[in-house]
């Protein structure tokens, strides 16, 4: 994947990666950004004006759609026990259905007993305020009161007495003056209007307009349910028409696939939720909150809006504990049943059933609850998180749709390679770390090394050679490299055990290939460092020789690193060392390995076979390696080309320079002395355009 991106950061390249003359890129008027926007801007006006006046019968579709993702799997086992498909739809939705009549009348008949209690719990709370304001709060009230009053006193501007008109004073009596006269003498009439009693089709409508409205969209509800459980797989196939026709078997088994992810989610979700119920219910039972059932389903149901529905749930039994309760003790009990219980279940029942999160960003749950309430109301607060999962979903498995992923998804937007070359562009080697230490929570260094650290070099060699980096950014990211190699210096090269979550296994259909790194560790079978024959442990003994690119160096320290702590005494040393004019005084004292690292050669590698050659002549003893970072270079995969390079070994990856060197220590005897340099002199002279 990593090949692909840098062929496409590497635009403007001929075939034999010389860098093409950039001309100034010139946009016409027909290609202006306002003109790009503005037919998805016009379509995406005309969807959301369609769902928001269609939402009377796009509501039912939404809940019909949800609803066959949760039966789905008891269609599918009851035509696997042969009862056909007609037969075990009806089943199905007739189980449904008794369950939903169940909890709606078990509803209703909670209604209804709560409400014959009403004049009891305000008798209750009118005396709790009375006791609060015969307490310290109502105190505290006529406290605040009476500063108010100071406050607007001390404010009012100072007025001067007026003389009161003769009809304004007050007789010597003191009483207050009789009200003037009414001119009319005659009394207003009472007038008195009274409806006619209801006839009997009033009273029915008056009272089943309330009932009809849900009973119709539940029965639109049904219907549309069995009309997608019975023609299911005509469905799949229009979709697959219209998103991935040009490749059948891929977007089918996709579909099918996303549907099966889809239905386990959503009944883990369901499970839980239902658990979460009905441990409310119990504890309000014993509590002694009167209709715990009511509240148990409600807290159920609640708990599908994210984030607050559970503790928005807690409001109704916490006012009811208070009109039934004189004191607070029940109070205080609903309180902490709520505040243990969400808690519990949403930070570690929840992580170790199916993950920390439903598959979307923080910012996409909210934006979508926003969103789906302002349009559809509570129903749509209900189920924008259901309906954002399967957006995500199908965003993650077809391709035309992957702009949902991005959009809502949890998954970040750029790759780790990506991330950790933009982080080095951005001269953020802080944020690089905190990355690096997220990923190999699930790898080893060796393979951080090799998936994220080495690919993102190559996108600056890439990018280098094209001449859009300038010397100050190549000086950044050579610094920034060098630190963080450092600040992971720390680190062993194994790999940590993870366990995958069940949010990762339902969620995401590409979690393979969507992995940043392997988990394996960098060499297995490799030995303890200490068992290393001293020749081999001693500073020096590996040569760690940068190409003569910008970032090569950083490449030679990445693997002089893993070398090291698998035993190894290596030193890094610049391409400059390694010259026609300063291989001479190059310290190769004692040098058993030499490993020359190349993260791009730029087509021919003649100046390569140059050095190579220059590095024999001065430590002939020395086995030579050359690592060609690039695992699909033709220059290490061609046999033609391996031997006129004349190295011993030969890698791709930095774990296959370290098995290399592993594998150089088993065939070099343990008592072999160790080489002794060369006396000093010139090389012979090579052509010049080996150095160019």
């Amino acid at each position: 994947m990593a090949g692909r991106m840098a062929g496409r950061i590497a635009d403007g390249q001929d075939d034999g990666g010389r860098a093409l003359p950039m001309k100034p890129a010139r946009v016409q008027a027909a290609e202006t950004p306002g003109d790009g926007l503005a037919a998805p801007l016009v379509i995406a006006a005309v969807i959301v004006a369609a769902l928001y006046f269609a939402r009377e019968i796009l509501i039912p579709i939404a809940i019909a759609v949800l609803l066959s993702f949760v039966i789905g799997p008891l269609v599918a086992l009851l035509r696997k026990l042969r009862l056909g498909r007609i037969p075990s739809v009806g089943v199905a939705v007739l189980l449904l259905l008794a369950v939903v009549a169940g909890l709606g009348g078990l509803i209703g008949m909670q209604v209804a007993d709560l409400s014959t209690g009403l004049p009891r719990y305000q008798r209750t709370i009118a005396e709790k305020a009375e006791n609060l304001k015969a307490g310290p709060l109502g105190d505290l009230a006529g406290y605040m009161r009476s500063i108010n009053h100071q406050i607007q006193q001390a404010g009012a501007p100072e007025q001067k007495p007026q003389e009161q008109k003769p009809q304004e004073q007050k007789p010597a009596s003191g009483k207050p003056a009789p009200p003037p006269s009414v001119q009319n003498p005659d009394k207003p009439v009472l007038v008195e209007v009274r409806d006619r009693e209801p006839g009997p089709v009033e009273l029915a409508e008056k009272v089943l307009a309330p009932v009809i409205s849900p009973l119709a969209t539940l029965g639109i509800v049904f219907v549309v349910l069995i009309f997608i459980l019975v023609q299911r797989e005509d469905l799949r196939d229009r979709m697959i028409r219209l998103v991935g026709s040009s490749d059948l078997h891929r977007t089918t088994v996709a579909m099918d696939d996303a549907a099966l992810r889809l239905s386990r989610f959503f009944l883990v979700q369901l499970g839980l939720n239902a658990s979460f119920g009905l441990a409310i219910g119990v504890g309000l039972w014993l509590i002694g909150v009167p209709n715990p059932i009511l509240w148990g389903i409600f807290s159920a149901l609640m708990r599908f809006v994210p984030y607050i529905g559970a503790f928005l749930s807690a409001l109704l039994p916490l006012a009811l504990a208070a009109a039934v309760d004189p004191g607070w003790n029940m109070v205080l009990a609903t309180a902490a049943l709520f505040l243990v219980l969400e808690p519990l279940v949403g930070q570690f029942i929840e992580p170790l059933v199916y993950g920390h999160s439903t598959g979307l960003s923080p910012f996409a749950v909210l934006v979508s609850a926003l969103f789906w309430t302002w349009l559809w109301g509570p129903v749509g607060l209900l189920l924008s998180t259901p309906l954002t999962v399967c957006l995500v979903v199908l965003g993650r498995h077809v391709d035309k749709l992957e702009f949902l992923d991005v959009l809502f998804g949890d998954r970040p937007a750029l790759t780790p390679v990506e991330n950790f070359y933009q982080r080095m562009l951005a001269d953020d080697p802080d944020e690089a770390q905190e990355l690096a230490e997220a990923i190999l929570a699930q790898c080893s260094l060796s393979s951080y090394y090799d998936e994220v650290a080495l690919k993102g070099l190559q996108l600056a060699a890439t990018d280098a050679r094209r001449g859009v980096l300038t010397e100050s950014q190549l000086e950044r990211i050579r610094v920034g490299i060098a630190q963080l190699i450092e600040d992971l210096s720390d680190r062993d090269d194994a790999a940590p055990e993870t366990k995958p979550t069940l949010a990762g296994r339902l969620l995401s259909g590409r979690q393979d290939e969507d992995a940043p790194c392997e988990a394996a560790p960098a060499v297995p079978d490799a030995p303890a460092p200490e068992d290393l024959p001293e020749a081999w442990r001693h500073e020096g003994a590996v040569l760690c020789v940068a190409g003569r690119g910008p970032l090569d160096e950083a490449a030679s320290m990445m693997l002089a690193q893993l070398l090291g702590k698998h035993g190894f005494g290596t030193r890094v040393v610049p391409f400059e060392d390694v010259t026609r004019s300063g291989i001479a005084a190059l310290d190769a004292a004692g040098a058993r390995m030499i490993c020359v690292s190349y993260l791009e050669i730029s087509g021919t590698p003649a100046h390569l076979r140059y050095l190579v050659q220059r590095l024999r002549r001065r430590v002939p003893e020395a086995q030579v390696l050359v690592g060609l970072w690039p695992a699909d270079d033709a220059v290490l995969t061609d046999p033609d080309a391996r031997a006129t390079l004349g190295a011993d070994h030969y890698a791709v990856s930095l774990r296959e320079g370290v098995e290399a060197c592993l594998e150089a220590v088993r065939d070099v005897p343990a008592d072999r002395p160790a080489p002794e340099p060369p006396a000093a002199s010139r090389p012979a002279r090579e052509p010049e355009h080996a150095e160019a």
